[in-house]
């Protein structure tokens, strides 16, 4: 769905294509229309236009996302503090201390310039994200004016577009991903490629248009397949078609290295059901229509994204090309489109309130950013890092889904769960396999939690975890209970390294090269893991509180029962053993990032049969 993007001069022009609103309000609105325009009469913008246009288009965008009028208002005002005279005062004296809250909210990062890692700017940072955590509306309000901005964009010299439409790649539009906005995020998307690559942007522009009639029948033969399938079945489905954005397509130009002419997974289409158990049956007609695509099928109904979003998508082999096909219901495609703003659709006059603000995974990760204390280089890396990166979906055994950056640790999963979890972790199992507690985890896995009650955190969980909410609570431990440890900024800003850690506190394992040795050998990872396995009986050890492990002895250290012993997780040979202080295993490269703390099952005492009874 395009978002609104009115052509509006006047008041009279907005009503009429947004009716939505009850008397009450649309006297309210008018209000604050007639106030700026009052406020504003001698100004104009440095394009030319009347200074009340990009307000009235920038509240015509939430009002077309069903947006309510507290936040049409905020809209209309979110720049007039600009106004010579105007004050927040003034504001909340005319349209109250909510309105008052929205347009300060706004004006605070209004001109907020954040594509520059500085400490003025992550300061910048901090305040516009922390704002949703009092009122998410501050920042939609701050979305449309920036979607507003980029569609106005052609009057601004070139180094400046390239500039914004960066600063848009950057936080607007993965901020407005977050949100569950996709609507507003493939918008900003494809109007930034515009300005940052507009090669690539005419390039691509010009293979969609050419194929356009080609892609209308093949899409529209697709369809009546459907239709057919799902009148049979008795069900009432409605069907659009699309291409995919000009952004998506340009990032899988970079991904495969081909032209826009080569890929062929561009086609979707969008079924809506009327119900769970239609999407259901209508997947099962699908899948007897077409071959599905091996890995390609998501159930987002069973387990929705943190942002609420909820949809089945399959990819099918129709007519010899990919083609995406994504089934939902009307609501769960209201949220699709509107992540957020849809909480307001269903606020009034119902109990479907869709997406809860309260449980929204941001907000959360933004309140456990808030108590932090850490200095602005670190809270910039983390919103970068945490909220505006990539993220990955790992499950609990029971089912629940978790939502953790891309890179995160077990150990950043352990204390997205419960303090007391992270802080007791000795080891980890993924889709059941023990993994080091330094791996990053993968989309998907299940993840199971080894803990025992003697375990605590340490420097070296320090620099591996991704997360605010687990590095937050390991230097708190570590500074309440260690308070000899002197942590700089190498152990705790995100992303630091192991070796400036390991430099900075001393006690930590490091990998010895094995070129430095007087012999000369050097092993490379399978080649030297091949060399120290000892085929012998599996031994048992335990990790944590978890026994019953199968796993090999190394053959180079020979460990036997009563040793001192390190855990050390081979590549597809599973968990080795070794001795305490075995050279062969230092030699082993990125050894620390592979180590799992492990202890002997301890045996029951045998009696000899031997021993004579008295």
């Amino acid at each position: 769905m395009q978002i609104e993007n009115s052509d509006l001069h006047t008041i009279d022009q907005f009503f009429q294509k947004f009716p939505q609103y009850s008397d009450t309000e649309q006297q309210n609105i008018r209000k604050a229309w007639d106030w700026l325009g009052e406020k504003s009469s001698a100004m104009t913008r440095p394009c030319g236009e009347p200074y009340t246009e990009h307000p009235l288009r920038t509240a015509a965008i939430l009002a077309g996302i069903k947006m309510d009028s507290e936040s049409v208002i905020g809209a209309l005002l979110h720049s007039s503090t600009e106004i010579e005279g105007v004050t927040l005062d003034d504001v909340e004296a005319a349209f109250g201390t909510v309105v008052k809250t929205l347009v300060d909210g706004s004006s605070r990062i209004t001109g907020l310039k954040i594509q520059n890692k500085t400490l003025h700017q992550a300061d910048s940072v901090r305040k516009m994200l922390f704002a949703m955590v009092d009122d998410i509306r501050v920042i939609l309000i701050k979305l449309a004016d920036r979607l507003d901005r980029m569609r106005n964009l052609k009057n601004v010299e070139s180094e400046k577009q390239k500039a914004i439409s960066q600063e848009v790649l950057d936080v607007w539009a993965p901020l407005a991903n977050r949100l569950g906005m996709s609507s507003v995020k493939d918008e900003l998307e494809d109007l930034s490629l515009k300005y940052t690559n507009p090669d690539a942007y005419e390039q691509i522009k010009h293979m969609v248009m050419l194929k356009k009639g080609e892609r209308s029948e093949y899409l529209e033969k697709a369809q009546k397949e459907i239709y057919k399938a799902a009148e049979k079945a008795g069900i009432e489905v409605t069907i659009s078609s699309r291409a995919k954005h000009f952004y998506s397509i340009y990032q899988k130009m970079k991904k495969r290295g081909k032209a826009p002419d080569e890929i062929y997974d561009l086609l979707a289409l969008r079924v809506i059901c009327n119900d769970n158990a239609e999407c259901y049956t209508l997947i099962g007609l699908v899948h007897n229509l077409w071959k599905p695509l091996d890995g390609r099928f998501k159930d987002y109904i069973a387990m929705p994204k943190p942002n609420g979003y909820q949809s089945l998508h399959t990819t099918v082999l129709c007519g010899g090309m990919p083609l995406e096909i994504q089934i939902r219901t009307a609501e769960m495609h209201s949220v699709a489109e509107h992540g957020v703003a849809s909480h307001w659709l269903y606020k009034k006059g119902t109990n479907r309130d869709s997406v809860s603000l309260e449980n929204l995974s941001i907000i959360n990760q933004l309140k456990e950013l808030r108590a932090e204390q850490g200095n602005d280089a670190e809270l910039f890396a983390e919103i970068r890092e945490e909220l505006l990166g990539d993220s990955i979906f790992v499950f609990t055994p029971k089912g629940d889904v978790r939502e953790l950056p891309a890179g995160a640790t077990a150990i950043d999963f352990a204390y997205s769960i419960h303090s007391h979890i992270g802080e007791t972790i000795v080891g980890a199992k993924a889709d059941g396999h023990i993994i080091p507690l330094s791996s990053p985890l993968k989309n998907t896995q299940i993840i199971e939690i080894l803990t025992n009650p003697q375990a605590h955190p340490t420097v070296n969980q320090l620099t591996v975890v991704k997360t605010a909410r687990a590095r937050s609570k390991i230097r708190a431990w570590l500074l309440q209970n260690e308070p000899e440890l002197k942590l700089d900024s190498a152990v705790t800003t995100p992303g630091a390294g192991q070796a400036s850690a390991q430099n900075a506190v001393g006690q930590l394992p490091h990998a010895i090269d094995s070129r430095n040795y007087d012999d000369g050998r050097y092993y490379g990872d399978d080649e030297f893991e091949h060399h120290e396995e000892r085929t012998a009986e599996p031994i048992h050890i335990r990790i944590g509180d978890t026994t019953n492990f199968l796993v090999k002895a190394a053959g180079c250290c020979n460990p036997v029962y009563g040793d001192e012993i390190v855990g050390y997780v081979s590549r597809g040979r599973g968990l080795i053993i070794h001795k305490k202080g075995c050279r062969s295993y230092e030699l082993i490269p990125n050894v620390s990032e592979r180590t799992v703390s492990v202890v002997w099952e301890e045996r029951p005492i045998e009696i000899s049969s031997k021993v004579k009874k008295r």
